[in-house]
């Protein structure tokens, strides 16, 4: 004997997409999904037909035409016969690698600064204090174009000839300070592996094999880790393994640097400039500096705040067990504060990000002076030159959100 419970299932009916709470709320969102396509499909097309209208298309071949204009600094192989996507790659590779850079400084300033304000010293917290209130509350291009100015205030070349020089390099005449950027030794090699050819330039064979060795020493450090875990898990006793992975770095970097013949090419004032080095322009540093500065305040109280959110217990305790205040900082503290800290610091990054466009003000080639100013006024495709300058900004966002979220993944708390 078959016994069944409950009501039989009501039959559908499409007045049930509203009137009942199973299909309400998925009748909802196909309703504003189809409403926000329409509308996109209803702006593209009319957006075209103004552009018909002017005697416009909407196209990208404008990439592809020649770009007609040079680039300074560039990181790969460019001129001005170079095609205008060239030059976008150009511009994007000159706001990735400062705005790594600004993320990187800022990062170090702001972790100090947030550390020292809250430091028994009065002095040090109240300066620390001056420096937050100040930075954070000036925007962002007054002290890119303050850093700027203060560049082109240093001595000209000039300052460094004669007998009596008015102006001398740093660091045992390895660096020079001047009006036209600052000049650095680089790394050089009096034996070459060749160069390799590759989608944006050529590739320094050197610098793969020092990346590799690089490589397989971690893997070699990771090995004798493992190993001392094996030993400790047997014995009881961890062997010291520092003196282990000190050799195998030392040994196998020196060994190939030796065998290359690394040294470093340094700078020399010849005729009306230096020449050799690496020479960083003004416009790079006024913009590396001032994004650094002034992300960095707010990094800072990021980093205060995250501190005091730590229980003071676990600052007792850390003394109770003889650590000192650096010591507690460090390896109690700061690890706990990372769980609150990432998530705020990851906004602070997409803004140094996005801000890197203001060194459009002094002249600095990024991507928004490339693409979004050059090439669009050459061409006069204003609509498909912005499109894709925002795509490639939401793209380099996305990434650097997806890249911290992993980590903030690692380093929160993992609950049972």
């Amino acid at each position: 004997m078959a016994i069944t419970s409950g009501a039989q299932r009501q039959a559908f009916h499409l007045n049930m997409l509203f009137n009942d709470a199973r299909y309400r709320a998925r009748t909802i969102q196909v309703i504003a999904f189809c409403i926000l396509v329409l509308a996109a499909g209803w702006l593209i097309d009319n957006t075209v037909r103004n552009l018909a209208a002017l005697g416009k298309d909407f196209s990208f071949g404008f990439l592809w035409s020649t770009a007609g204009y040079d680039i300074a600094p560039h990181s790969i192989d460019y001129s001005s016969a170079s095609t205008h996507a060239r030059a976008a790659l150009v511009g994007l590779l000159n706001t990735l690698i400062v705005a790594a850079m600004a993320c990187v400084t800022a990062t170090i300033l702001g972790v100090f600064a947030g550390v020292l304000r809250l430091s028994n010293n009065w002095i040090v917290a109240r300066l620390m204090t001056v420096y937050v209130e100040s930075f954070r509350n000036i925007p962002a291009l007054l002290w890119i174009i303050v850093v700027a100015a203060m560049s082109e205030s240093m001595p000209a070349p000039s300052a460094f000839r004669g007998e009596h020089p008015q102006a001398s390099m740093l660091f045992f005449d390895s660096i020079a300070v001047t009006n036209r950027g600052i000049y650095l030794p680089v790394p050089d090699f009096a034996r070459s592996l060749g160069q390799l050819p590759a989608a944006l330039g050529s590739l320094d064979v050197n610098y793969v094999a020092i990346c590799a060795l690089l490589v397989l020493a971690f893997l070699a450090h990771r090995t004798v880790l493992r190993h001392a875990e094996r030993v400790q898990s047997v014995s009881g006793e961890r062997p010291s393994t520092w003196w282990k992975s000190l050799c195998i770095f030392v040994l196998l970097l020196f060994g190939l640097l030796y065998a290359l013949g690394f040294h470093f090419d340094y700078p020399a004032l010849k005729g009306l400039n230096f020449t050799g080095g690496l020479q960083l322009r003004n416009a790079f540093i006024a913009l590396w500096i001032g994004l650094s500065v002034y992300t960095g305040a707010f990094i800072a109280e990021i980093v205060r705040s995250g501190i005091l959110a730590i229980s003071r217990g676990q600052s007792e305790a850390a003394h109770a067990l003889g650590l000192t205040p650096a010591r507690t900082m460090r390896l109690v503290i700061l690890p706990q504060a990372l769980r609150i800290i990432i998530p705020p610091m990851i906004s602070q990054f997409l803004n140094i990000t996005k801000n890197t466009s203001l060194g459009l003000a002094v002249g600095y080639m990024d991507l928004r002076s490339t693409l979004g100013g050059i090439t669009i006024n050459q061409t006069g495709r204003e609509l498909e030159g912005m499109l894709l300058m925002m795509l490639i900004y939401v793209s380099i966002s996305l990434a650097i959100s997806g890249v911290m979220n992993v980590y903030n993944g690692r380093a929160r708390l993992k609950e049972r």
